[in-house]
Parts: C-alpha cells; structure tokens; sequence
C-alpha cells in the first residue's frame, strides 16, 4: 500500500512519513513493517504491513476532502450533550484513535463550541490543542500550503 517516502497518517500520532519498509523475523515468521516517522516529534513507529489497515494507517486526505473538513469545522448546527467531562473526554478521544480526520475535525468543532459557553478542562483544552495540530498538519499537506495559513483559516471559522 505505502512506498519509502510516501505520506501517512497514524492515528492520535498524526502526519508521517514512511522511512522504510523492513522484514524482520518475529518468533520464526518473516513479517513486513512500515517505519514510519512522525513529523511534529520525529518518533518511529513500525507497523505490520499486514495489519496497517486495522490500526488505521492511511493516506493523507485529497484536496477535494479538504473542504469537506472545513465544512465539517463550520457546521453550527450540532447539539452539544450535557455529559460530563470526563465522559466527554473518553468519546472525543475514541474519535482522535480512529484516525479519520473527519472524527477530529467533530472533535475540533465541538470543543471549540464548548470553549465558547464555558471553561474547558485542562484535558479537553489539551485535546483541542491537540486536534487542531492534526487537523492543521494533514490538511496544510494536503494543499500544499503553510500550516500558518490553514490556521488562520481554521480560526476565521471559528470567529
């Protein structure tokens, strides 16, 4: 599925790169590994080519999948429940660990809608830092543009 060089992303880690792929044998069984290098933090991580697809490796979004995301981000229509935080907390992370950028982009939005009627946790204010780093680095890729620019276009949305 992945060559050396090309793009990926791991889910809750974010944008990387594929350093290499390996065999390596493993309890007397060859198996195939990506060696993927994250961008923000440099970090590799092998994954099993065979089960790449299970834990959510998957390529960068289209630039035609941009504008659903920012669509997404826009939305003002979702009603955000009355849960606690910690309950919160756990959904909006099971969104970030699947890897679609489509559940961070739900979990951008949402906090973000959050943030504006009351205090976050430190956990949820983390989460959203967290978010818009993913989002901004795939999408920013994706165009082919500055991070700062996808910023700032992420912030005129939520202004």
């Amino acid at each position: 599925m992945f060559i050396e060089g090309d793009m990926a992303v791991y889910p809750a880690h974010g944008v990387g790169v594929i350093k290499a792929v390996e065999t390596k044998t493993i309890g007397g069984i060859d198996q195939s590994f990506y060696i993927l290098e994250i961008l923000d933090n440099s970090m590799r991580i092998m994954i099993p080519t065979a089960s790449s697809e299970n834990v959510g490796l998957r390529a960068i979004v289209g630039k035609k999948e941009v504008a659903n995301v920012l669509d997404i981000l826009a939305d003002r229509s979702v009603e955000l429940g009355t849960q606690t935080w910690n309950r919160r907390y756990r959904d909006y992370m099971e969104k970030i660990k699947t890897g679609s950028v489509h559940e961070v982009a739900i979990v951008l939005r949402d906090l973000f809608l959050l943030s504006v009627d009351k205090d976050l946790s430190y956990g949820e204010r983390k989460m959203l830092d967290t978010a818009k780093n993913l989002i901004v680095k795939e999408l920013s890729l994706a165009q082919d543009i500055e991070e700062a620019n996808v910023s700032k276009t992420i912030e005129a949305i939520f202004s």
